[in-house]
């Protein structure tokens, strides 16, 4: 692998995303890469207000630095994985994605709160329709307020607020290394597709990067994000649609967990499925084919009516 061409690094702005940058950075460093970390300012980051969900589009956090990436202006982009659309910008692909770290969602309490009466009728926030839903289904006693912003800045929401917690990946929290509040991990609520690991794309015709990325690739939990990604492909799903999911690998099989939760958040359907390695380049597409015949496909119409 060469090594002459400096890697520009293109990255949202946020302390998250520095942070993801840098790990980038140092792994390529690791390899004798120099590199260089670009700031970008995405859509998503200028309107803090309006839930992600009802903002109607795909990639709210990936398109400036999708832009950015076609026209040579940086060589890869470092995102939450999470983050990126399944159907990307044509030129651009998923090159990389680094070891996963918890896949997790935590409640946090305010500053100096160490409990919670979840019999009680809390206020709980969160800009995630998804963590919303799967919640509500959970406690349909509690109401549900949208927050938007950083890590930071939604930390200062939560204390300023009269909410009794909100809702953030667990991931985020540790590789910000926040301790100032109480954490609750949520192992009942089943996360966004692949959620917790670092995802590089980068110019399918830019064969030096595509290089690049190969080397600092974790190969089982790309796979294990890819079926997930799969999953949420096949259902025509993204922002605006509440579908969950998680894949593990376990002594060569692969462990599947998927559900959808209704507008109303009454009704969750659920699958739980196992596939050989030899399975795994299909099961994203099997998992969808799957929760449809178990009545997926109802609740989905009801957000994107034919």
């Amino acid at each position: 692998m060469k090594t002459a061409r400096s890697i520009r690094i293109g990255t949202r702005n946020s302390p998250l995303a520095l942070y993801q940058s840098r790990e980038v950075q140092r792994r390529l460093c690791n390899l004798g890469m120099p590199s260089e970390i670009i700031e970008i300012t995405s859509d998503g980051d200028m309107d803090l207000v309006t839930p992600l969900y009802d903002m109607g589009i795909q990639g709210i956090f990936t398109k400036s630095l999708d832009v950015a990436l076609l026209q040579n202006n940086v060589d890869i982009a470092v995102h939450s994985t999470k983050d990126i659309p399944t159907k990307q910008a044509q030129g651009l692909t998923l090159s990389a994605v680094l070891e996963r770290a918890t896949s997790l969602d935590c409640l946090v309490l305010p500053a100096g709160t160490l409990t919670i009466d979840f019999t009680k009728e809390n206020i709980i926030a969160t800009s995630s329709l998804r963590r919303k839903l799967q919640w509500s289904n959970r406690y349909p006693h509690h109401k549900t307020e949208n927050l938007r912003g950083n890590i930071q800045t939604r930390l200062e929401k939560l204390d300023q607020s009269d909410w009794h917690g909100a809702i953030f990946a667990q991931a985020a929290l540790n590789r910000l290394e926040i301790s100032s509040h109480h954490m609750i991990p949520l192992d009942w609520m089943l996360p966004s597709p692949a959620q917790g690991a670092i995802g590089i794309v980068c110019r399918e015709d830019d064969q030096h990067a595509l290089e690049v990325c190969h080397a600092i690739n974790h190969s089982n939990t790309k796979m294990c994000i890819s079926v997930e990604r799969d999953f949420l492909a096949a259902l025509h799903g993204g922002c605006a649609v509440p579908i969950a999911a998680y894949a593990e690998l376990r002594n060569d099989e692969l462990f599947f967990k998927g559900n959808i939760t209704s507008l109303d958040a009454k009704e969750k359907i659920e699958i739980e499925m196992k596939f050989s390695l030899k399975e795994v380049a299909h099961a994203g597409e099997l998992a969808a084919e799957a929760i449809r015949k178990r009545g997926a496909i109802e609740i989905i119409k009801t957000f994107r009516p034919s």
